[in-house]
């Protein structure tokens, strides 16, 4: 029995959407279905406008899976703020002749995706694919969300062309990186391209954090560096940093405008400036003046054609996705462990204190995390315990050994506390 089936996307952008797209198409056409492409997420529909449908064919989807972006575009509308909104969006899909649904998009998508679907009492079954670049999702260890590789992949080609700049002009870099919550971007570009530092909120469990501490770690680093014989480097910083900042030490927060899901445009924040101008301070003390410049990543990396990697696997999920909605399935994520399809119920995959979709965050105690921080250059529990490490450093700093362990005990002391 042939039946309609929606697609949307909601988000921010990853590689390999399209491909999502087109396999899930694909796969519903080739059962005699009907396919539609819901235009801008749910920011028509929660409000009853049904004018941007697309009846999706083969002719739409063929080889889509090669380009980034989304045909069907995307937006951040959040129909669960208001009960009026959800239940509009669900009288907009009814009156197009949908009875399943496949979202496509991060945790908030996917928690749109499940009120809809709990709000549907059986009417209509609701699928998600996880998509972030953030690779945030709660799924099994090892599994990205789709779009992270494929990010990963740009940005470290990026930084691979800033530390070459860096070599040549003797200047230091503060390149910030993707990621609100999680920090697996940036340390996934920092580790893969060799930066000289990289950052990453889960290292800071003690919250907030003060913007000194931060920026006496990048000036540790930057000395350290110099210690070493070279002027150059690049630190890599998670914006999710800015979240974790006392409020006191960043005047913008209290203006910073937030999206329909309430989280923080991190982008206005301007982390990598705002830290800059803490180092260059603190250098300054050390008659030190390093020319510093600020990159920010992210949004070159959102559209980018997708890698391979992520070509196939975003066909894969479009794929089971769809097979899951026909075969009757609803209210699950969709995920592929080991080259199987593993559906995760929602209820399974919701935060139990806060009634979200949970966040995988880096863990700081895995091995890959501990072989980052060794490829690290920056001040360690040696550097203040060996009597010629401390010289070495202090002497770069312009101070006495004495000087430079008062004046960077709290490095000292945070690398006691995650040092593993």
């Amino acid at each position: 029995m042939s039946t309609t089936i929606a697609i949307l996307v909601g988000g921010g952008p990853a590689p390999g959407i399209n491909a999502v797209i087109a396999a899930a198409t694909v796969r519903c056409l080739a059962e005699g279905n009907t396919v539609l492409g819901v235009e801008h997420g749910f920011k028509r529909i929660m409000y009853g406008d049904v004018s941007r449908i697309v009846p999706l064919t083969l002719s739409h989807v063929d080889r889509l899976h090669f380009q980034g972006g989304s045909i069907l575009k995307t937006a951040r509308a959040n129909p669960t703020k208001n009960q009026a909104h959800l239940l509009q969006t669900l009288r907009s899909l009814e009156s197009l002749g949908a009875t399943g649904l496949i979202t496509i998009g991060g945790d908030d998508t996917c928690f749109s995706a499940l009120t809809l679907e709990r709000a549907a009492e059986g009417r209509l079954r609701v699928v998600h694919v996880p998509k972030t670049i953030d690779n945030d999702l709660d799924l099994p260890p090892g599994v990205p969300t789709f779009g992270f590789q494929t990010a990963r992949h740009e940005g470290t080609h990026a930084v691979k062309s800033i530390l070459e700049d860096a070599s040549t002009t003797s200047d230091w870099f503060f390149v910030v990186a993707m990621g609100r919550k999680a920090g697996h971007l940036a340390l996934g570009i920092g580790k893969a391209a060799g930066a000289t530092l990289t950052l990453i909120a889960e290292e800071f469990p003690n919250r907030p954090v003060r913007l000194g501490q931060i920026a006496d770690l990048v000036t540790g680093s930057i000395i350290k560096r110099l210690a070493q014989g070279r002027e150059d480097g690049v630190v890599v910083l998670a914006e999710g940093l800015a979240e974790i900042i006392a409020p006191q030490d960043l005047a913008a927060v209290s203006t910073v405008s937030r999206d329909e899901h309430g989280h923080m445009e991190l982008a206005e924040l301007d982390l990598g400036h705002v830290l800059k101008g803490e180092v260059v301070k603190r250098l300054a003390l050390c008659s030190l003046a390093p020319r510093i410049r600020v990159k920010d990543i992210g949004f070159e990396l959102r559209c980018a054609d997708p890698i391979p990697f992520d070509m196939e696997y975003c066909r894969d999920l479009g794929c089971c996705a769809a097979e899951y909605l026909m075969s009757g399935g609803t209210g699950a994520m969709v995920s592929i462990v080991e080259g199987k399809f593993r559906p995760m119920p929602f209820h399974g995959i919701l935060d139990p204190v806060t009634g979200r979709t949970r966040v995988r965050m880096v863990d700081i105690e895995a091995d890959s995390y501990r072989i980052a921080r060794r490829y690290m250059t920056r001040l360690e529990r040696e550097d203040f315990e060996d009597t010629e490490r401390l010289t070495s450093v202090a002497r770069a700093a312009c101070a006495t050994p004495e000087v430079f362990l008062n004046r960077f005990a709290s490095v000292a002391e945070h690398e006691r506390e995650t040092r593993r």
